[in-house]
């Protein structure tokens, strides 16, 4: 399971790298974490000390983001910096 966790942390690590390479103006750190997201997230932007904290959201209705929670809402309310909340495109 460690394995798996770690190969799928790399894939998204390095898609998420190619992305943000075509773009030369734009400076980015990646870091991978362990624990509850939420708060794994909002420690490592305070430590990095960022310009902005961009995250992806699920598009979840009302009722499914009251019960499992909100990880973009969460760090938006907890960090000091601006957060930028990319919706899912449509398909």
């Amino acid at each position: 399971m460690d394995k798996y966790s770690k190969d799928l942390a790399e894939s998204v690590m390095e898609k998420a790298k190619m992305i943000c390479q075509s773009s030369p103006h734009v400076m980015v750190e990646t870091k991978v974490g362990c624990g509850d997201p939420r708060e794994v997230i909002c420690e490592q932007v305070e430590k990095l000390r960022g310009d902005l904290l961009v995250m992806g959201s699920h598009g979840y209705g009302a009722f499914k983001r009251a019960f499992l929670g909100s990880v973009s809402n969460h760090c938006a309310n907890n960090t000091k910096l601006p957060v930028l909340i990319v919706k899912r495109p449509k398909d």
